[in-house]
């Protein structure tokens, strides 16, 4: 199980920072429910190499990191194999259950900040930024929304089925139109892969492009987030990496072979400055990007030896998000 989800998720079978963190959480609970072990050390051994797997897979998407600490935690009071089994199935449990319903009040918060009549823009299949859009349709309201087309994967097109299905009428537009159609949209609505100490979003390459375009436009930008999206490490200055991807997803390896002189870059996100985003909705409320902290400091339960201890080292390159 452990093994067959992260080839999931790092094939981006399993994808959305949400669903990869749930996901990582399940297969830590079978993994747990299935291990052999003679004792309380072989168990706990066993289980980081499992967690350690699952960390690798997506260095971008902080939701994995916390899913897995906030899983692997209670391992520290477990007395014996059975009890620690039992504390990482009800954490499990408990942090799959909250991050269903972290979607559900976000969805409630966010709603109230489409207006009857709105044109709303999405960027990306983020279940917390589609959760707002639909529970505003939901409510009765009447409104547009623009939807680009997010390459070179084309999340887009699962964008555009979700919300045809639910009967909001959308615009389907290519990433480099956004700014001729910018003064149309009353507001951007966002995910988030990770949220820094200081308010910086890392999300889907191109948020940024939005962003500042929205920015320069006076058009709100809003960023959907559940509160194990921010980055507790950033607190100490370590960056997020930014993942690059095959190149094939961009241009084919036949292409590729006959321009020899031709690098091809595919970063799969990139980083929004905190002074672009008007407000960040998570399920504890609407807070402004400078409130990330709070966050980080009250909810997610990172002491600062953890920081220190889990930090490793691992540096964003090539973009500072702090």
């Amino acid at each position: 199980m452990i093994s067959e989800t992260a080839v999931k998720i790092r094939s981006m079978e399993i994808r959305g920072a949400g669903r990869i963190a749930r996901s990582a959480a399940a297969a830590l609970r079978e993994y747990a429910g299935e291990m052999e072990a003679s004792d309380l050390q072989v168990f706990v051994s066993g289980m980081e190499r499992a967690a350690e797997m699952l960390l690798e897979t997506r260095p971008t998407a902080v939701s994995l990191p916390n899913a897995i600490h906030t899983v692997m935690a209670p391992l520290t009071m477990a007395k014996d194999v059975e009890d620690a089994r039992e504390r990482i199935k009800k954490a499990a449990d408990v942090f799959i259950r909250d991050s269903e319903q972290a979607v559900d009040r976000i969805a409630a918060i966010g709603a109230r900040h489409i207006r009857e009549g709105d044109t709303v823009l999405t960027h990306c299949n983020s279940e917390a930024a589609l959760g707002c859009i639909l529970e505003a349709a939901r409510s009765g309201k009447e409104f547009e929304v623009f939807a680009t087309e997010v390459r070179p994967r084309n999340q887009g097109l699962l964008t555009l089925r979700v919300l045809n299905d639910a009967g909001v009428r959308t615009n389907y537009i290519v990433d480099s139109a956004v700014r001729s159609f910018m003064n149309d949209v009353d507001l951007v609505v966002v995910g988030a892969d990770a949220v820094t100490v200081n308010g910086a979003v890392v999300n889907k390459i191109g948020t940024s492009q939005i962003a500042l375009v929205a920015h320069e436009a006076r058009t709100p930008f809003m960023v959907a987030a559940e509160t194990y999206k921010f980055a507790p490490r950033t607190i100490l200055g370590e960056l997020i990496a930014i993942e690059e991807r095959d190149t094939a997803e961009v241009l084919s390896q036949e292409l590729q072979a006959v321009l020899p002189l031709v690098r091809v870059r595919n970063p799969a996100f990139d980083v929004t400055p905190a002074e672009y985003v008007d407000l960040i909705v998570t399920e504890k409320g609407a807070i402004p990007p400078q409130m990330a902290y709070i966050i980080i400091r009250d909810y997610l339960g990172w002491s600062l030896e953890e920081f220190t201890r889990e930090s490793g080292g691992r540096r964003g390159e090539p973009e500072r998000t702090a």
